[in-house]
């Protein structure tokens, strides 16, 4: 039983000294993280209606992770175009906030990967009979978000499949201006990250019926800014703790993720 004991004691030990990486010295001396967040992206970040708090994935996981790290933590909200100058200026710590990993922000942002997703087509489920398969797109007005990489994939998607009956995109303000215009009758279907439907079909039942799969497979991450690598390394090994640990798999469940689970945390794996 002694042995038992000391061997979880010992455990415990490595456990706590695994997260013990070297922490810039502004956050050390601060004591907290600066974490940039836009809280419109159920149910990854957005304000609970009935309190104004902030909820969802993300939020619970930048407070589980700062609690690995041993700091407070700051949410700062700002705007989805103020991601990237954020990092670059130092005006945050880092971005966590269903900030999709793309090659072509790795020039000044690390990301930290912790979620697999894909952009997925949806249309209203009244007119689930018109599209029994995903061919059924072809030709079809099809609306998301042109702050994202979603335009290209769904034009690459269409090239592919639909010939000379290519879909027709239309640009929206976000994913929640997509599923308005799609109420509205004003496109056929849409499109945003597959993490997201299951939450929002639930919020609104019998409203939406996903059409075929993800047409690209994609990571979500937590964005750091290049130079700063013990910060890179002490994100990835708290969520890595958070894998092992099984608070990361409590939170996938807890918000309708259990299917976006990456079993370890990558750096830089998107594309």
């Amino acid at each position: 039983m002694k042995r038992m004991l000391v061997a979880a004691a010992l455990a415990g030990v490595l456990s706590a000294s695994a997260l013990a990486v070297e922490l810039p010295a502004e956050i050390t001396k601060r004591g907290s993280i600066k974490l940039a967040v836009v809280p419109n992206y159920p149910p990854m970040e957005f304000r609970d209606p009935a309190t104004n708090a902030l909820s969802g994935f993300d939020i619970e996981l930048g407070e589980a992770i700062a609690r690995k790290l041993g700091v407070k933590l700051e949410w700062q909200e700002t705007s989805f175009a103020e991601f990237m100058p954020s990092i670059a200026t130092g005006r945050v710590d880092a971005v966590l906030s269903g900030f999709t990993d793309y090659a072509s922000r790795h020039e000044i942002a690390t990301f930290v990967d912790y979620l697999r997703t894909g952009p997925q087509f949806f249309v209203q489920q009244s007119r689930a009979a018109e599209f029994k398969d995903i061919a059924a797109l072809c030709g079809k007005k099809v609306g998301a978000s042109r702050r994202t990489k979603y335009p290209e994939q769904i034009a690459a998607w269409s090239e592919k499949h639909c010939a000379s009956n290519p879909v027709f995109f239309v640009g929206t303000d976000g994913s929640a201006d997509a599923r308005t215009q799609l109420k509205q009758g004003r496109i056929d279907a849409a499109v945003q990250g597959n993490e997201t439907l299951p939450y929002i079909m639930d919020l609104e039942p019998s409203a939406y019926k996903p059409v075929g799969e993800a047409i690209a497979d994609q990571f979500v991450g937590i964005a750091v800014p290049v130079k700063e690598k013990g910060l890179q390394q002490a994100m990835l090994e708290a969520v890595d703790a958070l894998i092992v640990d099984g608070t990361y798999k409590t939170l996938l469940a807890k918000w309708k993720l259990t299917d976006n689970a990456l079993e370890k945390a990558t750096i830089n794996a998107g594309q």
